[in-house]
């Protein structure tokens, strides 16, 4: 199974805390997820833990 929206975004967060000069797609820029594609990567996410 290939990783999912969320876990894609946190890889790349990771990525761009430690240097890479990577830099995070605005929102509505081609090749941004979409607002549908959260709402689909929602419906698999795993529940958040409480602190």
């Amino acid at each position: 199974m290939k990783p999912g929206l969320y876990s894609n975004i946190a890889a790349k967060r990771k990525r761009i805390a430690t240097g890479s000069g990577e830099k995070m797609r605005k929102p509505g820029a081609p090749g941004a997820p979409t607002a549908k594609a959260f709402r689909e990567s929602a419906k698999t996410a795993k529940p958040r833990k409480k602190a």
